[in-house]
């Protein structure tokens, strides 16, 4: 509908939006593929499952927004150099009815975006989008009382530049997550320090954080502790304790006795 009101209006502000709004609906299709594939079990070639597949749609959907940033602003700018006539009062309505929709969708993932980067993606896709058609309702107004039109793609680049802003922190994240960083908000030191403080536990190395979806993180690392394997409570507290600070939800321990016998290869800091 959007669009074929951009076409008949003319209004690239119209346009963007009606743009905007089917990279948000592929957006969300890639969301909940992710979600789907998240869920299905491990298997003997995918041994972790396929989690991993939220972290590369939240990616896609970060390249995808700025795409279409990309096309928005090459037509704002030549239509600054050629404005065109443009009817406000059909723009006003078809873009206030597209503020109404699309923030109702935002707020529904507004509760999951501090905890899942795939959710986060979404929620940035929709309130991005109410944005864009709360920019086409301004435009409107002021062309109807102005005459301006230069203020179509005038607000079609300010829209760009609050959309751009917006997602590159998520473009951010999902690579450094693709690239397996360790998750935001989640500080080695702190880890290592808690690894080390463990009773029984003299050193830390080959420590890893990464994380498994956009909203798991795992772990791996080498104790070295003298006195030999501990208890199963031990891990079971240690695992806990991971989860409740870090939010750490899978960790691999393996434990070395330390005696030089047989000194781990891994034990340098510059070795994977």
């Amino acid at each position: 509908m959007e669009a074929a009101a951009g076409i008949v209006t003319n209004s690239l502000a119209l346009l963007a939006d009606a743009g905007h709004n089917l990279s948000d609906l592929l957006g969300l299709a890639l969301a909940w593929g992710a979600v789907l594939l998240s869920r299905r079990p491990p298997s003997e070639r995918y041994t972790y499952g396929l989690r991993s597949s939220s972290i590369w749609a939240a990616l896609i959907n970060a390249l995808l927004l700025l795409v279409v940033c990309g096309g928005i602003g090459w037509e704002a700018i030549d239509r600054l150099r050629n404005p065109t006539p443009i009817p406000g009062l059909a723009i006003i309505i078809v873009a206030t009815i597209g503020v109404v929709i699309n923030t109702a969708t935002a707020l529904l993932f507004m509760r999951g975006r501090h905890d899942d980067l795939n959710q986060r993606g979404v929620f940035l896709h929709m309130a991005a989008d109410a944005a864009v058609s709360l920019g086409v309702v301004i435009a409107g107004l002021l062309i109807m009382n102005t005459g301006w039109l230069w203020l179509d793609p005038a607000i079609s680049l300010v829209i760009v530049v609050v959309i751009i802003a917006g997602t590159w922190g998520l473009l951010k994240d999902s690579i450094n997550l693709a690239l397996d960083a360790v998750p935001s908000g989640i500080r080695p030191a702190e880890v290592r320090a808690l690894l080390a403080g463990l009773p029984g536990v003299s050193e830390v190395h080959d420590l890893h954080i990464w994380a498994m979806s956009t909203a798991e993180t795992a772990l791996t690392a080498h104790l070295v502790m003298p006195e030999g394997t501990p208890s199963d409570a031990f891990y079971a507290r240690l695992c806990s304790e991971l989860e409740r600070r870090f939010g750490i939800h899978h960790a691999t321990v393996q434990v070395e006795r330390g005696d030089g016998g047989e000194p781990c290869r891994l034990a340098a800091d510059d070795r994977v």
